[in-house]
């Protein structure tokens, strides 16, 4: 097990307030690192993965482009760049809502849910890999993690 300090080659931190968000921030990039490589042969990335799964969770109800940003993991992504990708892909499905003109609607496609299929059983090993803690410890940090945003 590296320690961050060994990672970023830093001796010491200001306090351990700091060293906690040097450590997040760090480990955060890893997992995207990560999860790239593993998304890159099926020509998507982790934000894409992620609205590929808000759409999955869907249920084969279409959503607003508004409403898949602010499910997003990272608010920062641009959703109708995301969507317009997954669509020239085929991944994905844009039309005019019903409801609103102005809306757009979204749903996956079964070529999208087909790619899902695929990367499931890998995301699965990853996701193990990754976090290198047993299940109490898992369910223990996700308690601080919640905690933390709290």
């Amino acid at each position: 097990m590296m320690k961050i300090e060994e990672a970023i080659k830093q001796k010491e931190f200001k306090d351990p307030y700091n060293k906690a968000i040097v450590n997040l921030l760090y480990t955060q990039s890893h997992i995207v690192s990560q999860q790239s490589s593993l998304f890159k042969p099926f020509g998507l990335s982790p934000e894409q993965y992620n609205v590929l799964r808000i759409l999955r969770g869907q249920n084969g109800n279409p959503i607003t482009v508004s409403s898949i940003q602010e499910r997003m993991l990272n608010r920062m992504s641009n959703a109708s760049r995301l969507v317009e990708k997954l669509k020239q892909k085929g991944l994905v499905i844009r039309e005019e809502s019903a409801r609103d003109r102005r809306q757009v609607d979204v749903l996956i496609t079964d070529k999208g849910l087909d790619v899902l299929q695929n990367l499931e059983a890998s995301i699965y090993r990853l996701n193990r890999e990754l976090v290198k803690l047993n299940e109490e410890e898992v369910n223990q940090l996700n308690d601080l993690l919640d905690r933390l945003r709290g």
